[in-house]
């Protein structure tokens, strides 16, 4: 049966330039929803007597969420309006930090972060499509870089701008302000990409439709790269999580708090952008052993360090943190067959989403029993976990099997 490939209809559709601001714009919206719950996750902690182990439940909430609702949300897309179910993902999101601002107790807190999250899932398929579709052929490649790098502003500008605010209104109040924003995101993106009607159009046969298509567990290197991506993202996910309560107990403010954040975002961006290019000329296995030994040193020296000096480690900490990333995320194609190359990316991205999901929990419940500095010992052996794994890839990546 023939697949189906989603265009943008140049004739009465908005042109590409808008198609790629909007996007982006709602890229950073979500970026930054996401990692702006680092900032909140110690003032909630405090609010409702919570324990390391249900912050990290906390923070999974969201993460699982949005992992686990990613396929069905491309699902969803292709029977009804991408742009629709985009502009509602994005409402949902917004709606979810102001129902966590309006909270009255942990429950009404949980229902917001799993709406959060449910919100959240639609934005990497559908706003990656939207962009693809508009930039067809090579200039998608260099517009999908755009629209990835777009989610690392949002990053580093949420944060901040919520830990300024900070300054004057209760956390409850930041929320809402934070949520509003959402909320005007949704609308743009309906007011703007309203008429790119999607049109279809038959691709060719593929071999995984013709039943020539090799299982994903049968391709050389996938399952390996795979082990890396989930330990790359535990390791991530796992310090980002608890650096405000490392930082807290040095004694930093939230709006110091704010400031490491943005700082880590700032250079988790830089890595995205650095490292691609350092991997295509030191190769896939000597850049993930390079950036995941850094990142266990940096993560061991900032236990060490006081706050000044954790501020100015932090840019270099996350370049390394952030930069593995963008190898092992580009390298998918080179470890699976052409016809395998969309299921490979689901399959890449729900694993790895859902491994930064769950490493919060598990590292939260260690740290009840071992305490913070041992729990980030511990995230520092588990970025090693990964220069075993770089070293099995295959050298010359076959995606053939």
């Amino acid at each position: 049966m023939a697949t189906e490939q989603i265009e943008l209809a140049a004739a009465t559709g908005p042109t590409p330039k808008k198609v790629l601001a909007v996007t982006c714009g709602n890229h950073a919206v979500h970026d930054g929803y996401s990692d702006t719950l680092y900032l909140l996750l110690p003032l909630w902690q405090a609010e409702f007597q919570l324990s390391y182990g249900a912050v990290g439940v906390l923070r999974a909430l969201y993460s699982a969420a949005m992992a686990g609702l990613q396929v069905p949300a491309s699902s969803l897309a292709a029977q009804y309006s991408p742009v629709a179910l985009l502009a509602a993902g994005t409402a949902i999101s917004g709606l979810c930090y102001m129902l966590a601002g309006a909270s009255a107790g942990l429950t009404m807190l949980v229902i917001s972060l799993l709406l959060g999250g449910i919100g959240a899932s639609t934005q990497h398929p559908l706003g990656s499509d939207l962009v693809a579709s508009a930039f067809p052929g090579a200039s998608a490649r260099a517009a999908l870089g755009t629209y990835n790098f777009a989610g690392d502003i949002g990053k580093m500008a949420f944060p901040a701008g919520a830990s300024l605010l900070l300054l004057f209104l209760s956390w409850r109040q930041t929320a809402m302000v934070v949520g509003g924003i959402g909320i005007a995101a949704a609308v743009a993106v309906l007011l703007v990409l309203a008429h790119a009607h999607p049109r279809h159009q038959p691709a060719a046969e593929s071999p995984a439709e013709t039943g020539d298509n090799p299982p994903l567990s049968a391709m050389k290197g996938f399952r390996t790269l795979l082990g890396v991506g989930i330990a790359d993202s535990s390791t991530r996910m796992g310090f980002m999580t608890f650096l405000p309560f490392l930082l807290a107990a040095k004694g930093a403010p939230p709006t110091i708090t704010g400031l490491a954040l943005t700082l880590t975002f700032a250079g988790g961006a830089f890595g995205k952008l650095a490292c691609g290019l350092i991997g295509a000329r030191l190769g896939v296995t000597r850049t993930i052993i390079a950036t995941k030994a850094a990142t266990a040193a940096l993560v061991a020296t900032v236990l060490v360090l006081p706050v000044t000096g954790i501020l100015v480690v932090l840019p270099l900490l996350g370049t390394m943190l952030n930069g593995t990333s963008s190898v092992v995320y580009g390298s998918v194609p080179d470890f699976c067959t052409p016809a395998a190359r969309g299921r490979a990316f689901g399959v890449f991205y729900t694993a790895t989403i859902g491994a930064g999901a769950i490493a919060p929990i598990l590292f939260g419940a260690l740290t009840d029993h071992i305490g913070i500095i041992s729990m980030m010992l511990c995230i520092a052996l588990t970025a090693l976990v990964t220069l075993p794994l770089a070293i099995m890839l295959p050298a010359t990546p076959d995606p053939a099997v």
